[in-house]
């Protein structure tokens, strides 16, 4: 149980842009997102949301996320 590989993501936040200006990014290019500091981050884990949480500033200029809220499982109406 303990090999199993798992992907996990937290979302930052997302930018639509054209392919001619993604392509032109470089090394310390910027990228302006939609959310503000303070808004919340999505955690997914294999393309799955499965928690919310706060970006935390850690020792050695690492970031971390404080878990606020455990999403419950999605059930569709199909």
């Amino acid at each position: 149980m303990l090999n199993v590989g798992l992907q996990v993501q937290i979302i930052l936040g997302r930018s639509r842009m054209p392919i001619a200006q993604l392509l032109k990014l470089t090394r310390g290019s910027v990228i302006e997102l939609d959310k503000k500091i303070g808004d919340p981050v999505e955690v997914m884990i294999n393309d799955r949301l499965v928690a919310r949480g706060d970006l935390v500033k850690l020792p050695g200029d690492r970031l971390g996320v404080s878990l606020t809220e455990i999403v419950k499982d999605y059930v569709s109406e199909e």
